[in-house]
C-alpha cells in the first residue's frame, strides 16, 4: 500500500519561509491521514477522501481558497478515476459547493459521469451538497488588485490499496482571472488518469497538459512496459517540445512513486509502511 499527493506549484514559497513550512506540514499531515485511511478503505475511496482534505485546506488552490475567474466568480473542477473498474467521473466549472471531488465520486455510479456548470450544481444539490462559498479574503484581494500569486495551483492524490488497485483524483480552483468557464485539465483524462498499471495526477498549465495528454500518456506507457521513471521522462521530453509547464505525481502497481516537474517549487508528499516524506 502506498499514497502520493501534491499541492500544485507555489511561486510564493520560494521567498516566504512561513508559507513554505505551513504547506509542507499540511501535506505531511494529510498524507499520513490518507495512508491510515487506506488501511481500511479502497484506493478510490482514499483518493476522494484525501483530495477532499486538500480542498478543505485554504493553503491550496482547490475547494476553499480557490482562484477567482475574471467575472468575479469561483468555479471548481475535479475528477477521479478508478483504475480497477476503468471508470472516470468529474465535474467542470461547478459553483458554490464545498468538495467537488466528492460530487465526482458520487457520479461514478451514474451512466452520465462528467457534468459541467449548472447541471453539475443541480446534481450536487439533489444529492445533499448544500450551498458553500469557497472564497477567502486573500483571493478577493488578489482579484481586486489583478494579482495571481498561485496561478497554476492544483491538488491531487494517487493511491495503491491492499488489493493492488490504483486510483487517482485531482481538484483545482483554476489559474485565476481566466475567461469564465475555461476548462482546465483537472477534470479530463489528460490531467487525471489511472488503470491497473499506474495512476497519475497533474498540475501546471492546463492547456499544455491537455495538448500532450500527459496523464493518459504516462499511464499508457507504463502499461506498455516502460518503467514509471522512463514513462515520465519520455512524456516530459515531448512536453518540452511545446515549451509546456507541468508537474505530475505517479504511482505504479509495484508501489513505486515518482514525481516530475517543470518548476522547482511543486510540493508533494508520499506515505507508505516505510514512513512519510514531504518535498518542495
Amino acid at each position: 500500500m502506498n499514497i502520493i499527493i501534491h499541492g500544485g506549484f507555489f511561486s510564493e514559497s520560494a521567498t516566504n519561509a512561513a508559507t513554505k513550512i505551513a504547506k509542507q506540514e499540511a501535506l505531511q499531515q494529510i498524507a499520513e491521514n490518507g495512508y491510515q485511511y487506506l488501511q481500511s478503505h479502497t484506493a478510490i475511496q482514499t483518493v476522494a477522501h484525501v483530495v477532499a482534505l486538500l480542498e478543505d485546506c485554504e493553503l491550496f488552490n482547490a475547494g476553499l481558497g480557490s482562484q477567482i475567474q475574471n467575472d468575479g466568480h469561483i468555479r471548481l473542477s475535479a475528477s477521479l478515476m478508478d483504475g480497477n473498474s476503468g471508470k472516470f467521473a468529474g465535474v467542470i466549472n461547478i459553483e458554490a459547493v464545498k468538495n467537488p471531488v466528492l460530487i465526482a465520486e458520487k457520479l461514478l455510479t451514474y451512466d452520465d459521469r462528467v457534468l459541467s456548470g449548472e447541471g453539475a450544481q443541480a446534481f450536487a444539490r439533489s444529492n445533499g451538497f448544500d450551498y458553500y462559498n469557497p472564497e477567502i479574503p486573500q483571493r478577493r484581494t488578489e482579484y481586486e488588485a489583478k494579482l495571481a500569486a498561485t496561478g497554476t495551483g492544483t491538488v491531487g492524490c494517487v493511491a495503491l490499496d491492499a488489493a493492488g488497485n490504483i486510483a487517482a483524483a485531482t481538484s483545482t480552483g483554476g489559474k485565476g482571472f481566466e475567461i469564465p468557464c475555461r476548462v482546465s485539465d483537472s477534470a479530463t483524462v489528460a490531467g487525471n488518469f489511472a488503470n491497473s498499471h499506474c495512476g497519475v495526477s497533474c498540475t501546471g498549465v492546463g492547456e499544455d497538459i491537455v495538448s500532450t495528454a500527459l496523464a493518459a500518456k504516462i499511464t499508457t506507457r507504463v502499461s506498455d512496459g516502460f518503467s514509471l521513471a522512463d514513462a515520465c521522462s519520455k512524456s516530459f521530453a515531448e512536453l518540452k517540445i511545446i515549451d509546456g509547464f507541468a508537474g505530475v505525481i505517479a504511482l505504479d502497481a509495484e508501489g513505486n512513486v515518482h514525481h516530475t516537474d517543470s518548476h522547482p517549487y511543486m510540493v508533494w508528499a508520499s506515505c507508505s509502511a516505510k514512513g512519510s516524506s514531504v518535498f518542495m
